[in-house]
């Protein structure tokens, strides 16, 4: 069985920033975000999974499935996306490009480390980031999960006003900004995610939406995509928008009726799982 780790508590990222230092040395300060990995064993251990968490998130969301993947003896990355799990200030500081460098940078380690294949899964921002990943570097990764991904254009109001309002209010309540507190259907579970939603943080995620739309038919790779139908932050249409319109020709659903929008800590974590290592199973042996 692989064993897990937490990554160390203090995390560097590099960001772009013009008003302050050009990286942000944060302390990771909420109780489980920090990342988390596991090394693989045997044949499994040759392919490699990234698991990434979404936006203002953690890997408080994403970490029991990680480590469910490692007890099939997966390796496992679990990462911390730069600017998360720390303070909303320092999301503020980051941005897309910075977390799909995070993705990109952790996919391509696995590739050093020997893992013969890559497959990412991603909740929320992350399979948006995996999708993006997918098909703008196809040939780092072998096959996605997204659970849940924004492809379509936000349609909440603040969305529609983002693009001033970044330059006018830093700082929004995330349930004002669209983005529900715990959207989780099972009572008493927290994925620790900010109170505060940077204005100009998730301005950069609506303006890439357009790009990663054009792109989608470049991405071939075998897809699993997971969609709540009862989901408050992201509305299952874009899961069916991300379906049709990419260009792989195994393209799998697995609709969620009693979780929302993070089912991996909800009702349907057990079949979600179970749906996951399924399909990472048959990308491997393929």
């Amino acid at each position: 069985m692989a064993e897990g780790r937490m990554g160390g508590r203090r995390r560097r990222y590099g960001v772009r920033d013009d008003e302050r230092d050009p990286f942000v040395d944060a302390l990771v300060t909420i109780e489980g975000a920090e990342p988390w990995s596991a090394a693989g064993s045997g044949e499994p251990g040759t392919t490699g999974i990234v698991v990434v968490h979404g936006f203002t998130g953690n890997p408080i969301a994403t970490r029991s499935l990680g480590q469910r993947l490692a007890r099939e003896g997966y390796t496992v990355e679990v990462p911390l996306l730069p600017g998360h799990g720390t303070d909303h200030r320092d999301l503020g500081r980051t941005r897309y490009a910075d977390w799909f460098a995070m993705v990109q940078r952790t996919v391509e380690h696995l590739r050093e480390a020997g893992c013969h294949r890559v497959v990412v899964v991603g909740h929320s921002l992350g399979g948006t980031l995996a999708v993006d990943l997918a098909s703008r570097r196809g040939e780092l990764v072998e096959g996605v999960v997204a659970i849940n991904p924004p492809i379509d254009d936000p349609q909440q109001a603040m969305a529609k006003v983002a693009p001033l309002l970044q330059h006018l209010v830093r700082y929004v309540p995330r349930d004002l900004a669209g983005l529900p507190t715990d959207d989780i259907a099972r009572p008493g579970v927290h994925e620790g995610s900010y109170a505060m939603v940077s204005s100009k943080a998730a301005q950069s995620i609506i303006t890439e939406l357009p790009r990663i739309r054009a792109q989608l038919p470049d991405l071939t790779q075998p897809l699993l995509v997971v969609t709540s139908t009862r989901d408050h932050t992201v509305p299952p249409a874009s899961s069916r928008t991300l379906m049709d319109s990419v260009g792989s020709d195994r393209v799998e659903e697995l609709a969620l009726e009693r979780s929302y929008h993070v089912p991996m800590v909800d009702y349907d974590a057990e079949r979600l799982e179970e749906a996951v290592v399924r399909f990472v199973g048959e990308v491997a042996g393929a």
